[in-house]
């Protein structure tokens, strides 16, 4: 399984028994830090977690977040730092087959929206303080580039992947390499958390496509209505993307997969949590087509699992499935299927609150409070 001129960053478990980890709080300058054993730490993080002020277990999902948090940052007090969400934009061959009720040209234009400010994802960016960028992965439509779109099209669009694989591997390599670059830029601009969007026309085709060969599903199962298909547009995208899955051999190998059936912003995706999981950053994982992206990730390596926080199960069909698959739990359920990345802006909140929790709460000791260990040793 390889991908020629790609070659996927090396991931760390988020935390293993032969893992050494640097205690928090303890550093000074041109000194080392002590360190222990990962699993002591992991220990101390939930012994944290337990003592704070409130019932055992009272926080319920956040605690899990929490706890994550403190993994991959390593610290007792994690902290959310220059959130980012970076907006893939991609146009698909398989447009031509009539699978979306809206014009293939409508990428372009929701692009335009984004870097004016004016779409979803531009509001609740704002409203949860969360840095935004755009990218051209391969939109079709001839833009002229305004200073804030990042300009990295593979090509004008892919093929269409019922008569021939969407991208070259050299075209994927490239995609993927350069998702990965773009959290780099992240990284160096101070974010440690990160989500993922995507824009483009027939995108939900070719998630539910990417979805049937990785998790060897029927095609029904993973068809959506996308962005509003009537019963007779549903049909005839099932039958499109059922015959387009017969036309090619199958193959479970990731790279097959992505260069027979992705899109240029699914890919570019792929290769972003692949980085950002490399650089142990947070990564919230937005709806149907980012979950897509993350499976194919997850194929060339299972640990870029290990850095993730689900933000929401969305309303399109076939992504519960996936997330049952990759055994995520989703903070939010609102019935979303808008992408663009909406909905790992609207969980970003909760992930600050987790991180609140753990960095700022007292716990028993630190409050004077008693906890049900101090009652039991009063009764007695």
């Amino acid at each position: 399984m390889a991908c020629p001129d790609y070659t996927p960053p090396s991931i760390a478990p988020l935390l293993d028994e032969a893992d050494v980890v640097a205690m928090p709080g303890v550093a000074t300058a041109g000194l080392p830090q002590p360190a222990v054993d990962g699993r002591a730490f992991a220990a101390r993080v939930q012994h944290a977690i337990d003592t704070k002020t409130k019932p055992l277990g009272s926080l319920g999902v956040l605690e899990q977040i929490a706890y994550r948090l403190a993994l991959t940052q390593r610290t007792l007090r994690p902290v959310i730092r220059r959130p980012a969400i970076i907006v893939f934009a991609g146009d698909h061959g398989i447009a031509a087959q009539g699978v979306s009720p809206f014009p293939q040209a409508v990428t372009a234009q929701m692009v335009m929206n984004f870097l004016a400010g004016g779409a979803a994802i531009n509001a609740f960016s704002r409203a949860a303080r969360i840095e935004l960028e755009v990218v051209d992965a391969g939109i079709a439509t001839e833009l002229e580039y305004p200073g804030n779109l990042v300009a990295r099209a593979v090509a004008r669009g892919t093929r269409d992947f019922s008569i021939e694989p969407a991208m070259t591997r050299a075209q994927l390599a490239q995609a993927l390499t350069e998702g990965a670059r773009r959290v780099d830029h992240q990284v160096a601009m101070g974010s440690n958390t990160i989500g993922f969007g995507e824009m483009g026309i027939a995108n939900t085709s070719s998630a539910a496509c990417l979805m049937s060969r990785l998790l060897d599903l029927p095609i029904d199962a993973c068809v959506g209505r996308g962005t509003g298909l009537d019963d007779a547009g549903l049909a005839h995208k099932r039958a499109v993307l059922g015959a387009a899955l017969a036309h090619h051999p199958a193959s479970a190998d990731p790279y097959d997969v992505l260069a027979t059936f992705g899109g240029f912003e699914i890919a570019m995706m792929t290769g972003a949590y692949l980085a950002a999981a490399h650089a142990r950053m947070t990564i919230v994982v937005d709806g149907f087509i980012a979950t897509a992206a993350l499976l194919a990730a997850s194929k060339i390596d299972v640990r870029v699992l290990d850095y993730c926080v689900f933000a929401h199960a969305s309303g399109e069909q076939g992504h519960q499935s996936m997330l049952d698959a990759l055994g995520a739990k989703p903070l939010l359920s609102l019935g979303l299927r808008l992408g663009e990345g909406t909905g790992a802006a609207l969980a970003m909140p909760l992930i600050r609150a987790a991180a609140g929790f753990l960095s700022e709460m007292a716990s028993f000791e630190s409050a004077g409070v008693s906890d049900r260990t101090d009652a039991a040793s009063h009764e007695g």
